[in-house]
């Protein structure tokens, strides 16, 4: 960490969501980020990025969360790669209305970031769009049982009606700081240096409008 970071207690984490297209993702980030929500959300090509810093009391600690939006669509889950390079935690979002977006979690999503991330990535699987439970199409006992299976917290989520979404950043920004403790700053302390274009980079603002 910087001297600044040192004297503010502020670490910085770096966040990937992923996942197919239209699940959700900037739904969620503009959610967590802004308070908004927009019905006719544009789909995101190829990435995004926005920051927001958040206090947690209990450890005596800010973390500066670090959000990268990828884009879901096949054509660019080539790129996606690239930004699990030093991620500390990964949020992997499928829609509960939509069987194959969980099952794409299961056969391609969670098996590209075993491959391409750190052994001490922590990992969330989110099913979104808990506002349509009449249309679910996904078993929350069976995600319940692959996330458990798989060591990954589980949670369930709506971007329009906001739920769950401070939670899920709360208890993975939690289990960041213990990591982050134990391993003596190594690992979690670290910035991607990776440089892509068209990215939407926006400053360390505590709130700021991001990920359109």
């Amino acid at each position: 960490m910087t001297e600044e970071d040192e004297e503010n207690n502020t670490i910085s984490c770096k966040v990937v969501l992923i996942g197919n297209s239209g699940v959700g993702k900037t739904s969620i980030i503009n959610q967590y980020i802004s308070d908004e929500f927009n019905d006719e959300q544009i789909t995101t090509t190829g990435s995004t990025f926005c920051t927001k810093i958040m206090k947690f009391e209990e450890k005596n600690a800010e973390i500066s969360f670090e959000i990268w939006d990828t884009a879901g669509q096949e054509k660019y889950r080539c790129l996606t790669k690239i930004f699990y390079k030093n991620a500390s935690i990964i949020i992997l979002v499928y829609d509960i209305t939509r069987k194959d977006s969980f099952e794409d979690i299961k056969n391609y999503w969670f098996n590209e970031i075993k491959e391409s991330s750190n052994e001490n990535i922590i990992l969330a699987i989110v099913g979104n769009k808990s506002d349509l439970i009449n249309e679910e199409e996904v078993n929350e006992n069976e995600v319940r049982n692959y996330a458990e299976e798989k060591g990954m917290f589980f949670y369930s989520t709506s971007a329009k009606m906001k739920e769950g979404i401070n939670e899920l950043f709360n208890n993975v920004g939690l289990k960041f700081l213990e990591k982050y403790e134990q391993n003596n700053d190594d690992i979690f302390s670290s910035r991607s240096n990776t440089k892509i274009e068209n990215v939407n980079n926006t400053t360390n603002e505590k709130k700021r409008n991001c990920c359109k």
